[in-house]
C-alpha cells in the first residue's frame, strides 16, 4: 500500500456539489477505509483501506475554492479519523470565513476524545469542525426523515463549540 504524507489523502472520490450531505451547497469529500463494516452501510465501496486513490490536499482545497457558491465542505467517508493527520492538514486549509465543516463518523464523540492523543490530531479536527455526525449506521434504527443522518443513534454535534464548553452541544437542523 502507498503511504501517506500529510500533504496527502487517501478518498474514495468527491461530490463537487451537494445538497443532501449537510446544510447548503456543499462539497463533499468521500475517505477511503473504514474500520466499522455497519450492515447496510451507504458507501460500502469506501471500507477498503487499499482502495480509492491518493490525492493531494492542496488540490482538493483549490477546487473547493473554485466554488463561489459552496457554504460549506462535508467529509464522509469511510472513516474521517483514520486518516487524522491528513483531515486535520485539510480542514486546516479550509478557509472557515466561507465554508462551514461537517464531519461524519462512525466513533461516538465520547470515543473520540477517549483516544485523542497528539499523534492523531482527534482534537484538532473537532476544535475546527462545525457540526460532527457521530455513531454507527445502524440498520435497525435507520429513519429517513432525519436529516443529514442515516439512523437515530446517530447526533448532530455542534464539536468546536462542544470542545470550548467541555459539554455536548447537539445542532438543530
Amino acid at each position: 500500500m502507498e503511504s501517506l504524507s500529510n500533504d496527502t489523502i487517501r478518498i474514495a472520490g468527491v461530490v463537487k456539489e451537494s445538497t443532501v450531505d449537510g446544510p447548503g451547497f456543499r462539497y463533499v469529500i468521500f475517505t477511503q477505509g473504514c474500520p466499522h463494516n455497519c450492515e447496510g452501510c451507504h458507501n460500502p465501496d469506501t471500507h477498503d483501506f487499499k482502495g480509492g486513490k491518493i490525492v493531494s490536499i492542496d488540490k482538493l482545497v483549490e477546487d473547493i475554492n473554485k466554488n463561489p457558491l459552496l457554504k460549506g465542505v462535508t467529509i464522509s467517508g469511510g472513516e474521517p479519523f483514520m486518516q487524522g493527520k491528513q483531515v486535520s492538514n485539510l480542514i486546516s486549509k479550509i478557509d472557515k470565513s466561507k465554508h462551514t465543516v461537517m464531519v461524519y463518523t462512525g466513533f461516538k464523540y465520547e470515543q473520540l476524545l477517549e483516544k485523542a492523543n497528539e499523534n492523531n490530531c482527534y482534537i484538532d479536527i473537532l476544535k475546527n469542525t462545525d457540526i460532527l455526525i457521530d455513531g454507527k449506521f445502524e440498520q435497525d434504527l435507520k429513519d429517513e426523515n432525519i436529516m443529514f443522518r442515516g439512523s437515530t443513534n446517530q447526533r448532530a454535534i455542534e464539536a468546536k463549540n462542544s470542545i470550548n464548553s467541555g459539554n455536548i452541544i447537539l445542532h438543530e437542523f
